[in-house]
């Protein structure tokens, strides 16, 4: 199927069609946000945001700016053709569990090494993940970890029938 085409974008903007392949990281900067549970799991500004072509991006956050009783290491594993072999991570707070909600990287791939000692969350699974004081909406399916924002446009990989974009 082909991909629909871009959305228009606004003032402040950009396509997510315009982010590179491979993917690029980038500092973040801005505040980032995880609440799971009624309880921030995890906030920094040392974020690091990974930008590719049809997604919104992903933010990884240092393990060190995560609450340090809330990760559990999984069994699951996934691969990245671009920045390696994935581990996955239960996020717990009290009696509420979220399986495989989270993801890192023990030793990305060359030219991801700054993805180390941090993990990513499913902003689907958690109560609320923000950016800054904007709370991101979840990427579309339920594979891909992107936080889509208002600075981004679409569309989105990770819907029905984005497959063969």
């Amino acid at each position: 199927m082909r991909r629909p085409p871009r959305d228009p974008v606004g003032p402040g903007q950009v396509s997510v069609w315009s982010f590179p392949r491979p993917p690029r990281l980038e500092p973040e900067p801005r505040r980032l946000r995880v609440r799971f549970a009624g309880r921030l799991v995890a906030d920094t500004t040392r974020g690091v945001r990974v930008l590719e072509t049809s997604h919104p991006p992903n933010y990884y956050l240092p393990l060190d700016d995560v609450a340090s009783d809330v990760l559990t290491r999984g069994a699951h594993a996934s691969w990245c053709e671009f920045k390696g072999q994935a581990h996955y991570f239960t996020v717990r707070v009290g009696d509420r569990i979220a399986s495989d909600a989270a993801w890192g990287y023990d030793a990305p791939s060359a030219g991801y090494e700054d993805l180390a000692g941090t993990v990513a969350f499913y902003a689907g699974r958690m109560d609320e993940c923000l950016v800054d004081d904007e709370v991101a909406v979840a990427q579309p399916g339920g594979f891909y970890g992107g936080w889509i924002t208002r600075d981004v446009g679409g569309p989105f990989k990770g819907g029905p029938g984005s497959g063969g974009w």
